[in-house]
């Protein structure tokens, strides 16, 4: 009976040894997918043959200790000799990992023993804040949407304003899961308009280094704000300034055409008197045998006297009587030594006519 007892103990003390002989590093590893997974076996014991490395219980690659990396069928896996040891320590490489490869991975050193590990692979979706900046008043609440959608596992959804961080008691979130077991994440926040803000929406999972955010502006107007030498105008001031200034442009501009027209074209009675002004003329003209002078003014009587002293003109020429003074042509001396006595000839049809009128 002592014998047994002593051999039990004997074997559990070179299984506890051999046990631990073998390091595998990490415990637990958090990638994302398409990311590379890197396991570390190690032993002390220089006398293994084969490591065998297992994915979810299958075996994915074998390293001999004489040969090592032997050929696999994964050609998704690989590895590689470590930095520090003398052929007893391996990196097990999965290269682009994606969720089926979830699971535990084994490092079994034959005929020594196994540890294992466990490898969870999530997945990074998209953040978008609905809508574009936004323009409020100062004092009115601004309601903002944000959706994370295709993330594994769910994801965790936070908001910030101006890169404070907004309490979770402030927003709400609901999620739903799709058949491929991918979560989207919807929450709502509310923000009183104090000033104008960034407003940002993040998301992420533990794998993730950095979250992803999106953003947009709320812009708030009528506000006057002062941090040390920085000040705002008012927009609201601002932009009543400029309609102003652009509607007393415009009635300028209306006035100066209003004039320039008024000057270009003449009024109605400048018209008639001209016209009047111009029958008057040509009918002397025509009875008389001249031509009208159209730059002739006159700065007399207008309007009606200027009417009745047109129609006297008329009716006196209808008895006026021409008496035709013949034509005269003063001649030259024919010699310097001949008499003074002067000679009236009749002039030739070129010759330049006199003509006296004379109205009664």
């Amino acid at each position: 009976m002592d014998i047994f007892a002593l051999l039990v103990l004997l074997l559990s003390c070179r299984i506890y040894a051999g046990g631990a002989q073998i390091k595998l590093s990490p415990e637990t590893l958090t990638v994302l997918r398409g990311d590379e997974a890197r396991f570390t076996c190690s032993t002390a014991n220089t006398q293994w043959a084969a490591m065998v490395w297992l994915l979810n219980g299958t075996v994915a690659l074998t390293i001999s200790r004489l040969h090592g990396v032997l050929r696999s069928s994964n050609l998704n896996v690989t590895a590689e000799e470590g930095p520090t040891s003398k052929g007893d320590s391996w990196v097990f490489v999965l290269r682009n990992t994606e969720r089926l490869h979830q699971g535990q991975v084994t490092c079994d050193i034959q005929d020594i023993d196994r540890k294992t590990a466990n490898l969870f692979v999530q997945e990074k979706g998209s953040v978008k804040v609905f809508g574009d900046n936004k323009l409020a008043f100062r004092g009115q609440s601004v309601l903002f949407e944000c959706q994370a959608a295709g993330w594994y596992p769910q994801p965790t959804l936070q908001w910030r304003v101006d890169d404070k961080k907004v309490s979770q008691g402030e927003y709400n979130i609901s999620s739903e899961e799709s058949e491929k077991s991918l979560f989207t994440v919807t929450s709502n926040l509310s923000v009183m308009a104090a000033k104008s803000s960034h407003v940002n929406c993040l998301a992420s999972v533990s794998a993730l280094p950095t979250p992803l955010m999106s953003s947009v502006h709320l812009t708030v107007v009528a506000e006057v704000v002062e941090e040390g030498d920085d000040c705002t105008i008012p927009l609201a001031v601002t932009a009543s300034l400029s309609a102003l200034l652009l509607l007393l442009l415009l009635c300028i501009c209306a006035v100066l055409c209003y004039r320039q027209r008024r000057q270009a074209k003449p009024s109605p009675q400048e018209t008639i008197r001209f016209d009047q002004s111009v029958i008057g003329r040509s009918s002397v003209a025509e009875a008389t045998g001249g031509t009208v002078n159209l730059g002739y003014s006159s700065e007399g009587p207008t309007d009606a006297d200027y009417n009745e002293l047109i129609m006297e003109t008329r009716s006196q020429m209808d008895f006026v009587t021409f008496n035709k003074v013949p034509d005269l042509v003063s001649s030259r001396s024919q010699s310097l030594h001949s008499d003074s006595q002067a000679q009236v000839y009749l002039a030739e049809e070129n010759a330049k006519n006199i003509r006296r009128i004379t109205t009664v």
